[in-house]
């Protein structure tokens, strides 16, 4: 009989028990670690604590690496992870809780396949303080927007393939009360923004509407090869040109009364 045998089955069941000990207890701060690589630091979990399934930490959104702009998130968010099947692939499930914004769990589902990864999101709805905005840096940190933006879906699913990436379903948020540094006026109004995928998740319309308010906005625009392509009109009430003209000048480029806006 081989004595050395037993010896090494306790080796490789040490091992193994070592391994098993690192993928149930890696510390949280690992995968705050990988989401500010993966956001090029725009999107930070800082003060993270408890495992990698099941922690917590703060957030901060910033302008990415030089930026000197940072918001942070109310109470931060507290996650869970586990381990499931999704259309018969391996895949991993997500509940993120906002104490601040989500009044139940937002449930999300990563899951690869063929030449990609794609990312679900059960329908929700929330709400967060538009002053997050800021962190982003420019032109949010000018703007400086003060107000409430709801969040809802139905479901949504994102999927990335060979480095682009496509939608499907339907979102919309709804920016209520705004106000700007920029205008004395407030609040600015309130705005609807719909945004919608076709059956095939090929075409991308984005649609903004003014839901009342002095600074009306209007637009449309549609996600082509990856990037977005928007236009839109910015104007003043009548008897509320004066309190918004720096505004209108800083958001778009000026045509007589409106402001253009443009992007893509």
């Amino acid at each position: 009989m081989n004595t050395r045998w037993p010896s090494r089955m306790a080796w490789l069941g040490a091992l193994l028990g070592l391994v098993m000990a690192v993928l149930l207890f890696a510390p949280a701060r690992w995968l705050g670690q990988a989401i500010n690589s993966a956001t090029a630091g725009q999107l930070q979990l800082v003060n993270a604590r408890g495992t990698v399934w099941h922690g917590q930490a703060d957030v901060l959104l910033t302008g990415g690496e030089g930026s000197q702009t940072r918001a942070s998130l109310p109470q931060g968010v507290q996650w869970r992870l586990s381990p499931t099947l999704s259309g018969g692939w391996p895949a991993m499930a997500m509940q993120l809780t906002a104490p601040c914004c989500t009044p139940q769990p937002m449930a999300m589902t990563l899951k690869p396949h063929p030449g990609g990864v794609e990312l679900r999101l059960a329908a929700v709805s929330s709400r967060w303080p538009a002053q997050l905005l800021m962190g982003l840096g420019t032109p949010w940190n000018t703007l400086r927007i003060d107000g409430v933006l709801s969040l809802q879906t139905e479901g949504l699913s994102l999927r990335w393939a060979g480095g682009r990436g496509s939608l499907q379903g339907a979102l919309a948020l709804e920016a209520q009360d705004l106000s700007s540094r920029l205008s004395t006026l407030r609040p600015l109004g309130s705005y609807r923004m719909d945004l919608s995928t076709d059956a095939e998740g090929r075409n991308t319309a984005l649609v903004l509407r003014t839901l009342n308010g002095r600074l009306r906005l209007q637009g449309e625009g549609q996600w082509v090869g990856g990037r977005l392509r928007f236009s839109g009109v910015a104007e003043a009430a009548p008897d509320s040109e004066a309190a918004l003209a720096n505004l209108l000048n800083i958001i778009g480029r000026r045509q007589g009364p409106r402001s253009l806006l443009n992007i893509g």
